[in-house]
Formats: C-alpha cells, structure tokens, sequence
C-alpha cells in the first residue's frame, strides 16, 4: 500500500517516537474478579478498538524517514498477554515485608514496564496484560497513538455504569462554582486582565526559553536529570478522597480541586525533604514541575464516534501544552492552608496566560521547521532542568463495568523521563489515586513520600475543620 493512501504521523506524535521522549501510558483497571484472555477477547473485538485507524495501523517509515500509520489486518491474539501466577520480586531487596500484597505486585510490574519494555514495532501500538492472579489489566498505549483525553474516551466506550448497563460513563470536569464571574466584568476590569495576561505571558515564555537552554533547578535528593530515565523504577500509590479534597477546596475562596491538588504535592514534598534530605535546604528554594495540560475541550470525551469520523480525524491525535510549576520548600508552618493559598495564585496566574496554548503552538512550529529530533531534544532538555512531572485526568464520579466485571480503580503512569519523581492522578468514583513512579537509586523508599501527600491532604482538611468551627482548636 502506497504512503499517498494512509495517514502521516502527527507532529506531535512525532515526538514521541524519538528515543528521548519516547512514551507509553500504562494504564491500570483494577477488577472486582479475575478475568481470562477469552472475555478480553470479546470486549476488545466488540468495541471501537478495531474500527480505530490508529489501533488497526502499523507505525512505518518511507524512505525520506517520514513516520506513517500502514493499514493491516489486525490480529488481537498479538495483543493479549495473559499472567496467570502471582508477580513475585524476591530478587529485590529494597522492598519490605509485605511485598505480597496485590498492590505492590501490580506497582512492581509496572514499574519494570516503565524502563525495560518496549512496544513491538511490528505490530499496532498497544497491548493488554492480565494479572488475573491480582484481578486486574493493564492496558499499554503509545503515545503516538493520542492523548490522554483521547485514549481514555476510547477506553470509556468499552464500560457502562454499574447504576444503568445501557449507558456509557461520563465525565463531569470539576470546575470551580464562580465559572460565570467574567461576565459581569466592566470593561475596565477586562482591560486589566488583558494586561496581566500579556504580561504574565511573556514573563512564564521567557522562563520556558530559559530552562530550555542552560537552568535547571538546584540539587536535592529528588532532582534527577540526564540518563535518570533508564535508572530502575519503584512505584507506589497514594490515595485520596475526593470528599477531602473538595472540603479544603471550599476553605479558600474559588479553589479548583487542581489548586488542592498542587498545594498537597507542595506541601508534601516540604515535608519529605524536611525528614529525608540528606543536605541542608534553604527556605523558600524552588524546585519545579512540569504540568501537562489537556487543551482538548472536555466534552470531546462524550463524542468519541465523531472524532473517528474521516472530517474530523484531524481532532484526534495529540493536543496538550505543558507548564512549568514551582513549589518552594519551607519548614513545616502552623496553617498548612498556606500551602493552597500559596499555590492557588501561582495556578492562577499560570492559567491568566497563554503558557500552556503556546508551548503546544511553538513546540508544533519547531517540528515543522526544525524536525523531530531537535524538537525531541528541546523537551529533554526541560525535563533535565526540572525536578518533576505531574498530571490530572478526572475520571467517571459513577462506578462503572468492563465486559460486565466491576472496575475497582483506575491508574495510569507513563514511561520513565529524566525525572526522578512522575506523578499520574486519575479520579474515579469519588476516590483519586495518585501513581508516583521513581527512581528509586535517588527515591529508595518511595512510600515515604506518598505518605508524606497522603498526611499533606489530611493535615489540610484538619485547618479547613477548624477553618469552618468543627474541630477544636487544639485536638486531643
């Protein structure tokens, strides 16, 4: 089949088929029972897997080295691969006694993936592992495939609510309630916040030009940088309610769960650094994280057949900017509220600018101009000078089945980066879990530091208690 009649690979699937920012989304559905290869078999094949181009397509190159999506035959046995034993790690002696559990089991699994293994070229892009001894799959996508919001639409047309078996999930973005405030501007107010925007614009992209070309954060115990990427990976998970998370938001005046969410990293890392640093910080030092930022409208989630639609194709694919976002370590304070309100207006002013819509237009413009791999290098290049990645998807607030079999949970994590610490928080069913994937040279006892966010958020909700009159001022 000639290159005329299939699809090019999108500039920004591009990059992630470069071997430096080469990416593979391992996503986790935890099951209420084990299922076997026959009935992952059935869903796949009766869903919109096999109809997607992307999914039924061959990643090739023509002879100018110009990467494009080969139409075949799709054959599903390929992508099934079933475990049926228990994952057992005895070789690792870093991890602790209760190293049976399923939890860890899965996280270790996935944690080999992260590094070690690869997609197969000679195939479409993805894969499905049961773990039937841990009553779970774990679903392997590149990246080149589409984003997350994509990816997980797609996933999303397999399931249908436990409440009502007819209907598909949905998505309900977590928004603040002052939504409508902008319309009530006067024309004035409007004129100053173009002016911030502006402003804030151009001071965040000259940041971005900066840590592109030569800084870089200063040296902790959990800054990583080049070649962190192929060091062995632990992860571990930390649990949130979204119940807790919403009551520290209505603490602080029009807070975004996001806002909650970063001031719980914030403060948590604080905290690790506070009792695991193993060389004296300074108050206030700064360390950095790179948000990825979905740039595709939400309700996109709902109208996965029109995306797949041959006109609309262009609207699937890859479309997310990215941000870099301080947090600064400080000693542990008396209102742990600080630490929201503090990162509730860096996230404000990062949101007032067109950061996130211009890295993804620059980024595009570069790979046109320039190509891949310089693109690709430019991007290794930021993640070397920061000290960590992190990402939200919301997921379903309804519970939801696969094939018929409850889903449990919902994780996700990527491919190892530079990074010493990668953060993945997917919401489902009032419950977030937090995915923290890292490198355990640098990271020996990752469940430390989720103990640390988990504390973080609990510490938080306490204040915003007491914030409210519910808790004494001084607990037993």
């Amino acid at each position: 089949m000639g290159v005329e009649s299939n699809e090019p690979l999108t500039p920004a699937g591009r990059l992630f088929v470069q071997p430096s920012t080469e990416q593979i989304i391992n996503c986790v559905l935890g099951l209420d029972h084990p299922v076997g290869p026959e009935l992952t078999r059935s869903v796949i094949l009766n869903s919109l897997v096999i109809k997607h181009p992307r999914f039924t397509s061959l990643l090739v190159k023509d002879k100018k080295g110009r990467e494009y999506w080969q139409k075949i035959e799709l054959d599903v046995d390929r992508h099934i691969i079933f475990v049926p034993d228990p994952i057992n790690n005895n070789n690792d002696k870093d991890r602790d006694d209760n190293k049976d559990d399923d939890e860890t089991a899965v996280n270790d699994y996935i944690a080999d993936l992260t590094v070690s293994s690869p997609l197969s070229y000679d195939k479409p892009l993805w894969e499905v592992h049961i773990l039937a001894s841990h009553k779970c799959v774990v679903m392997r996508l590149h990246h080149a495939l589409g984003d997350g919001v994509s990816l997980f639409s797609l996933m999303l047309t397999m399931c249908r609510k436990v409440s009502d078996g007819d209907k598909m999930p949905v998505v309900e973005p977590l928004v603040s309630s002052s939504r409508n405030d902008h319309r009530r501007e006067h024309l004035a107010s409007r004129f100053l916040k173009l002016l911030k925007m502006m402003w804030f614009t151009l001071i965040y992209m000259f940041e971005f030009c900066l840590r592109t070309l030569w800084v870089r954060d200063k040296e902790t115990d959990i800054r990583g940088g080049a070649g962190v990427e192929l060091w062995p990976r632990k992860l571990v998970t930390a649990k949130f309610s979204l119940d807790d998370m919403k009551m520290v938001k209505n603490a602080v005046v029009n807070t975004t769960i996001n806002d909650v969410l970063f001031g719980v990293i914030s403060f948590g890392i604080s905290r690790y650094l506070e009792t695991n640093s193993t060389k004296p910080l300074q108050e206030g030092l700064r360390i950095t994280g790179a948000a990825i930022v979905n740039l595709r409208p939400s309700p996109g989630l709902q109208d996965l057949t029109e995306l797949m639609k041959g006109k609309s194709r262009s609207r699937w694919g890859n479309k997310f900017g990215m941000m870099l976002l301080p947090v600064y370590y400080h000693k542990k304070s008396s209102d742990p509220l600080q630490y929201l309100k503090r990162a509730k207006m860096m996230i404000d002013r990062k949101k007032l600018s067109l950061e996130a819509f211009l890295s993804y237009k620059i980024g595009y413009i570069i790979m046109k101009c320039f190509g891949a791999k310089f693109a690709s290098y430019l991007n290794y290049r930021i993640i070397c000078n920061t000290s960590f990645t992190i990402s939200n998807v919301v997921g379903p607030k309804d519970e939801f089945t696969i094939g018929g079999v409850p889903v449990t949970y919902i994780r996700t994590t990527s491919s190892s980066l530079a990074h010493a610490i990668t953060m993945h928080m997917v919401s489902y069913a009032g419950k977030a879990d937090m995915q923290i994937l890292v490198a355990k040279d640098l990271i020996p006892h990752p469940e430390k530091l989720a103990k640390c966010f988990e504390d973080a958020l609990l510490e938080m909700k306490e204040a915003a208690l007491k914030l409210r009159g519910d808790l004494p001022s001084k607990l037993p």
